[in-house]
């Protein structure tokens, strides 16, 4: 508690469903503009005079489920688009990911036979709870295409910002820098019982009033702990396949005497306990989704590989039968809400 304050309880901005709510909302512009404007560091004339926002909650028809939640995106007053996306855990091949849905917004602003000119620069703003990039210690990075003698930008259509909140390590007494705060936020606020005095920065105060437990209907709260209770079951099947996984390995590395094989243990070890968990986590979901699994659901889930799990297991929210768990991609999840 900050200066006796009376207790107060917030969401977690870093779970999808509260970061949407707080950043994607239209009531709440305010938020998203400064929050881009520090982080691109738009002035003047290049500030952000307005910013239409691309409803990232969706409401279809989807059994045990009442909302698609997508990427906050939005267009400003000059057409450029921002796509702004949290992201709590590592997944496979999440860069390429990235990248892939940059350039599908970009090439999605025109339809077949219309006017290159009328493409617009397109923005990707990602933030994730886990460090990303090795190599540097800050926590913001940019992303851009130059040609390699002079140094110069001349492919400026796609931009790429990062940041990883591991690390920032800014102290709250020296937050001075509005960008500083916005992370701040970010990173803490779902520990906070208050809105540190330190804050001033009106958008960053009424992004924790949108962050108020209080100021949510039961649905949404619902909806928000079942977000967090999906991130933590799969972090702990991971830390719990990373372990089993070691364990093993090193029983079968042992047996074998040797070091080569006691490292070949380890990796088959643990390949095949993170294998075996994830399907079990991945049918876990399929249940609460779907209801009862048939046994040809459960033969093929306990196959797979783990790079086909993973896959698959994107594919949970957006899925209407057993079939589009296995069939779905990029392009079904965003038109098939």
């Amino acid at each position: 508690m900050i200066n006796g304050a009376v207790p107060v309880k917030f969401i977690d901005p870093k779970i999808d469903f509260a970061f949407k709510k707080i950043f994607g909302s239209e009531d709440a512009r305010d938020i998203l503009i400064s929050f881009l404007e520090s982080l691109l560091g738009l002035e003047g004339d290049r500030r952000i005079a307005e910013v239409t926002i691309l409803d990232p909650f969706l409401a279809p028809k989807i059994k045990n489920f009442k909302y698609s939640i997508l990427d906050v995106t939005c267009r400003d007053q000059r057409g450029v688009s921002y796509i702004v996306e949290m992201q709590v855990q590592k997944a496979v091949a999440f860069l390429k990911r990235i990248q892939y849905n940059a350039a599908k917004a970009y090439v999605h602003q025109i339809e077949k036979g219309e006017d290159y000119p009328r493409l617009n620069q397109v923005i990707a703003v990602t933030i994730t709870d886990f460090p990303l990039f090795n190599g540097f210690d800050h926590c913001v990075s940019r992303h851009e295409s130059r040609e390699t003698v002079t140094g110069q930008p001349f492919l400026q259509e796609i931009l790429h910002y990062f940041i990883e909140l591991p690390k920032f390590t800014v102290p709250l007494e020296e937050l001075t820098h509005v960008l500083d705060q916005w992370i701040y936020f970010i990173k803490f606020a779902g520990t906070l019982e208050a809105i540190p005095d330190k804050i001033r920065v009106e958008p960053i105060r009424h992004a924790f009033e949108k962050a108020r437990v209080a100021n949510m209907t039961p649905e949404e709260y619902e909806l928000y702990e079942k977000a967090g209770m999906a991130i933590a079951d799969t972090q702990g099947a991971v830390q719990w396949a990373r372990e089993e996984g070691i364990l093993i390995g090193e029983r079968r590395g042992e047996q074998r005497g040797i070091q080569i094989g006691e490292q070949r243990g380890i990796q088959i070890g643990e390949q095949k306990g993170r294998q075996e968990e994830a399907a079990s986590l991945l049918l876990k979901q399929i249940r609460r989704k779907l209801g009862q699994v048939p046994g040809w659901v459960t033969a093929k889930v306990t196959a797979a590989t783990l790079f086909q799990i993973e896959a698959w297991s994107e594919n949970i929210l957006f899925a209407h039968s057993f079939e589009d768990v296995f069939s779905l991609g990029p392009n079904d999840r965003d038109t098939n809400p």
